[in-house]
């Protein structure tokens, strides 16, 4: 899945997208005329529904399909302390039936109809989403509906989501290897007492899970599911009147909720580099993690940023794969992850260290590499390069309903402004040389870095 950011981790069953690959990142690609540019514009409409239910509608009759995308403004950022892990909890619940559906009959209905069905959890959101031919629209937002009114939050399905999440938690994470600490990298920064939102995982812990009550679990969802704390976006090939008569007809009449209150993040990056080491006993070989902090999804900094992460790690020509891995041969393999958030985001870039290379080795050469960025001017053929591959990235995501319907989802949640869709690009190519330089250098200094070195344990597994 690709949202703003370069590479992006979901903890729901899209995973880790990899940055866009290098094939077109050594073209030089002038910018387009503005007629091709205004060409390529994702049209939409948007109104909201009495109960306070955003819509947003995108037509596109290319093909005879249409997708149905959900995000609820709820994620691991809202959840409180000692009730961890249920916005990862509630992917899982929403297919366990409702009022008019049975368990699992959720898929099983629209994988019937052709379409396929998912969902994913975020720090800020949780998105569910289908895709079905474009005589099946009516199928995709009853189902939508019928759980968002009447959602089977009961013991049974409770403890069987609970096995299932904490399944996942121990495959995806407790037993692969830098998975851990990766993942722990993320919270270190933040302090639990100003920022309890970014400072716990987003799969939760497990204790936390073995005692979440069925109450807990109800009262989450009255709070967090309803219209007025969602926005439903369609886009593909329907009938704009016909569309606006099902959403009517099947959400007009579910209620809306108190607004809750939004996450709360007290947090400045600063006050000194950190160190921590870590033995993980699934590692065959030492890693070196490097956290610093970024600017919010929001913030004008952020398509520089955006740009700095592509020139780091994108790919093969990344600033990092061509010192660590093919120059020095230091690095098995290097790559970075971003998050992009509401709130204060982060920069992650690692390398696993080659068999006989010391950690210490492969922090040296990761601290240069990052250096380099804050001291040395990045010169006008790499910028083209990370903004043609920022390109191709976001076009590439426009060319199917669902990428264009997260597109729309992104800007108007993460970006503020539905209009952003439209001028994302622009304000990526935009940036200048001097910008990057900027950036890195209130960004990527030291006195930022959180740095993690993952050990194999002692003597070998």
């Amino acid at each position: 899945m690709q949202t703003r950011r370069g590479a992006v981790g979901a903890v729901g069953h899209y995973g880790v997208r990899v940055a866009v690959g290098a094939a077109l990142a050594l073209i030089v690609v002038p910018q387009p005329p503005l007629a091709a540019q205004q060409a390529g514009r994702v049209p939409y409409d948007t109104y909201t529904l009495p109960n306070g239910l955003q819509v947003v509608l995108s037509q596109d009759r290319s093909t005879p399909i249409v997708t149905v995308n959900l995000w609820y403004h709820v994620g691991s950022a809202n959840e409180l302390p000692h009730r961890t892990g249920f916005a990862h909890l509630f992917e899982h619940m929403m297919f366990q039936g409702s009022a008019n559906v049975r368990k699992a009959e959720h898929m099983q209905l629209v994988e019937r109809s052709g379409g396929g069905v998912n969902a994913s959890t975020w720090d800020d959101y949780t998105n569910y989403f289908e895709t079905v031919p474009s005589n099946r629209l009516n199928l995709a937002l009853w189902l939508e509906a019928d759980r968002m009114r009447s959602l089977a939050v009961t013991q049974e399905n409770l403890d069987n989501q609970r096995s299932a999440v904490q399944e996942e938690l121990r495959l995806r994470v407790d037993n692969q290897p830098y998975a851990p600490a990766l993942w722990r990298a993320f919270t270190i920064p933040f302090d639990s007492a100003g920022c309890f939102a970014y400072a716990h995982m987003r799969t939760g812990s497990m204790a936390d899970l073995d005692s979440a009550r069925v109450e807990d679990v109800q009262a989450f969802f009255r709070q967090y599911y309803a219209p007025n704390t969602a926005v439903l976006t369609i886009v593909g090939d329907f009938d704009a009147a016909e569309a606006r008569g099902l959403i009517e007809r099947y959400f007009g009449g579910v209620p809306r909720v108190a607004d809750p209150a939004p996450a709360r993040c007290e947090h400045r990056f600063g006050g000194g580099a950190r160190r921590l080491e870590v033995t993980d006993r699934n590692a065959n070989l030492p890693a070196v993690v490097f956290v610093f902090p970024a600017p919010a999804a929001r913030d004008a900094d952020a398509p520089a940023m955006d740009l700095l992460e592509s020139i780091l790690y994108d790919g093969e020509s990344g600033r990092l794969n061509r010192r660590l891995v093919r120059a020095e041969r230091a690095a098995l393999a290097s790559q970075g992850l971003a998050f992009g958030r509401r709130g204060p985001s982060i920069m992650l870039a690692f390398g696993i260290a080659n068999a006989g290379v010391p950690a210490a080795r492969l922090e040296q050469l990761l601290g240069e590499e990052v250096e380099k960025l804050r001291s040395d001017s990045i010169g006008e053929a790499e910028l083209t390069k990370a903004k043609n591959q920022y390109r191709a990235g976001a076009i590439r995501q426009r060319q199917t309903t669902f990428g264009r319907a997260e597109a729309l989802q992104s800007a108007l949640f993460l970006g503020g402004d539905l209009e952003s869709v439209n001028t994302e690009i622009q304000r990526h190519l935009a940036v200048t040389t001097a910008d990057l330089r900027r950036v890195a250098q209130r960004y990527l200094a030291s006195e930022n870095r959180l740095t993690v070195v993952v050990n194999p344990p002692a003597g070998g597994n």
